[in-house]
């Protein structure tokens, strides 16, 4: 018989947790892991960690290369929907199944909403061509569901820019109309604006990462400087997520990320993949996504990250040697 995982509430997300009830339930979740899922079961039987912990510093974190290698799983049965990373040629995309994309759905609006606002209050614009092609993404869903939820026409662009053009022009004119939000990945922005610059007035520009060997890596505050030139804008927001994870980071302006209260991150040594984090410092990003009940809630990423003592959160790139993702904006050593 199936073990149900330990799923917190609607409620709770929105009121949010107290440190003690966010590693209560952590540690619930790492129990339920433990027995469900045979590769993070395997993991850290090798690692000659115990079935039952009795402290959150003693979970160890999966590191995120299993998802390319093994099927990453904590129910029985077949998934209701695989995502499959973006990737690029010649590189092993990773592969997150899901067993209810109703709990990815609510993940996603309840952050969200924390950061933004309702999404009726939006206009949500997509210029993600090559998560479009790709067919499972992740970041294709998230979208279609807050176009969704928003209720107000939108629409993707593959590569028709004169229709994103026209689309705006009619948004940014209707001043009494909904916000508007456009979604890009870097490169597809970059290019976009760049070619064709207009001073953008009513419109919040969301960059998502990924350059995809379009040319050089750029840090985070370099793209974001071209875009506000050829935008007018005085600031571009940010999305940080992945397929490994049904949670995002989003931040409103000059790449400070915010987490909701299901999540946190934490700052391992590079040098030791098998280092549990600290609250504060720079090095690999360890997450805990407890919306990943059905998955796998504790990922090491090779993501770099800088964590301030105020809790202020910088993702700054990839460790060097590690495969390229759509977060990437910038490979350099640790």
């Amino acid at each position: 018989m199936r073990v149900q995982a330990p799923k917190p509430t609607p409620e709770a997300f929105v009121d949010g947790w107290t440190p003690e009830r966010f590693e209560a339930l952590a540690l619930e979740l790492y129990a339920h892991q433990r027995r469900e899922n045979a590769v993070y079961n395997a993991w850290c039987s090798a690692l000659g960690v115990p079935e039952q912990v009795e402290r959150f510093r003693d979970i160890p974190f999966l590191p995120i290369g299993f998802f390319k290698t093994h099927p990453v799983v904590s129910f029985s049965g077949a998934p209701v929907q695989v995502f499959e990373s973006s990737g690029t040629t010649g590189v092993q995309t990773a592969r997150h199944a899901i067993a209810d994309l109703g709990w990815y759905e609510r993940s996603l609006r309840l952050g969200f909403e924390r950061i933004f606002g309702d999404p009726k209050g939006w206009r949500f614009l997509a210029l993600l061509p090559h998560y479009l092609e790709r067919g499972q993404s992740s970041l294709v869903w998230m979208c279609r569901s807050l176009m969704e939820a928003s209720g107000h026409e939108g629409g993707f662009f593959l590569r028709d820019w004169d229709a994103l053009d026209a689309h705006l022009a009619r948004a940014e004119a209707d001043e009494h109309g909904p916000k508007v939000m456009l979604i890009g990945a870097s490169y597809a922005l970059l290019d976009w604006a760049e070619q064709r610059p207009r001073r953008l007035e009513r419109t919040t520009v969301v960059e998502t990462g990924g350059m995809k060997g379009r040319g050089r890596e750029l840090l985070r505050e370099e793209l974001h400087a071209r875009l506000q030139k050829a935008l007018g804008l005085d600031g571009i927001a940010s999305e940080y997520g992945m397929t490994e994870l049904l949670s995002q980071a989003w931040s409103r302006a000059e790449g400070v990320f915010e987490t909701p209260s299901w999540m946190r991150c934490l700052v391992r040594d590079p040098r030791d993949p098998l280092d549990p984090g600290a609250a504060v410092g720079r090095g690999c990003l360890n997450v805990v996504d407890l919306a990943n009940a059905e998955s796998c809630s504790f990922i090491a990423t090779d993501d770099l990250v800088r964590i301030e003592p105020d809790g202020q959160i910088f993702v700054e790139g990839r460790r060097d040697g590690s495969d390229v993702r759509g977060c990437n904006l910038l490979s350099f050593n640790a």
